[in-house]
């Protein structure tokens, strides 16, 4: 795999991502938890999916499994070619740092970095010069509106800025997949307005894939599609336009 090849979709269908018969069962303080239980479902490349559900429903698990951060009890999840499941942990996280940007509520940056050098550290990752990562950082944090933060830390910006940054760094790799956990969870009603048009963004201008994990209805307005987990398994899947989003909650339109 080259270090800038990115995985193509099935040309007949538009699938990037399929996810097969993926059961995940652990075993806690001697009680077994299924997390997931038999799931199947396809994103599509420049699909911009939420997943919703109550905490334990298995979103967190489902992510970790599409973003190669764990490996499935049962069943295969494939990126274009790639069986996730079949690969080696060098070959994984190889895929993580060349083909999926991940983003946390928590923004889980370096506090002691700046903000150029936190978004450059996994483009130095691939291989890349330290002069050929910031080049690429300072880059792609122009484009998140931080052009003139490049020299603050953590500390000296504010969530929704520090969100920017995780976003930034996130994008720097060029990814194909965007896996965003609860990105608006502790932002204010504006900046997590415009961090979710920044993600709508990545989608339809560049043909990002997002899938990201919510609680917050007002996040399912982007979406193309939602995906509605209970118990480990899949509950259903809404087309946006059958949803009616509204202050305080939605309905499904007859």
């Amino acid at each position: 795999m080259a270090a800038n090849a990115k995985p193509a979709t099935d040309a007949q269908d538009g699938v990037l991502i399929r996810v097969r018969g993926v059961s995940k069962i652990y075993e806690l303080r001697g009680e077994t938890v299924h997390a997931l239980s038999d799931i199947s479902v396809d994103v599509y490349r420049g699909e911009y999916l939420s997943v919703m559900g109550p905490s334990g429903s298995g979103k967190s698990t489902l992510f970790n499994m599409i973003g190669a951060l764990d490996v499935p009890s049962a069943g295969s999840v494939t990126i274009g070619p790639l069986d996730l499941t079949q690969l080696s942990s060098r070959q994984l996280a190889y895929v993580r740092c060349n083909y999926i940007g991940y983003i946390f509520q928590s923004y889980n940056l370096i506090p002691s970095l700046s903000a150029l050098r936190n978004v450059a550290l996994p483009r130095i990752f691939t291989g890349a010069s330290s002069r050929e990562a910031d080049e690429a950082a300072a880059a792609v944090l122009e484009r998140v509106g931080l052009g003139d933060r490049l020299d603050h830390r953590p500390d000296q910006l504010s969530g929704g800025q520090q969100q920017r940054v995780a976003i930034a760094r996130a994008l720097v790799n060029d990814p194909a997949i965007m896996l965003a956990d609860e990105p608006t969870g502790n932002l204010d009603l504006k900046t997590g307005a415009d961090i979710i048009g920044i993600l709508k963004g990545l989608s339809v201008e560049r043909g990002v894939t997002v899938i990201t994990a919510t609680h917050d209805h007002k996040m399912l307005s982007n979406s193309d599609r939602v995906l509605w987990m209970r118990d480990g398994q899949v509950d259903r899947i809404d087309l946006r336009a059958d949803l009616d989003i509204q202050e305080g909650g939605l309905s499904i339109n007859p």
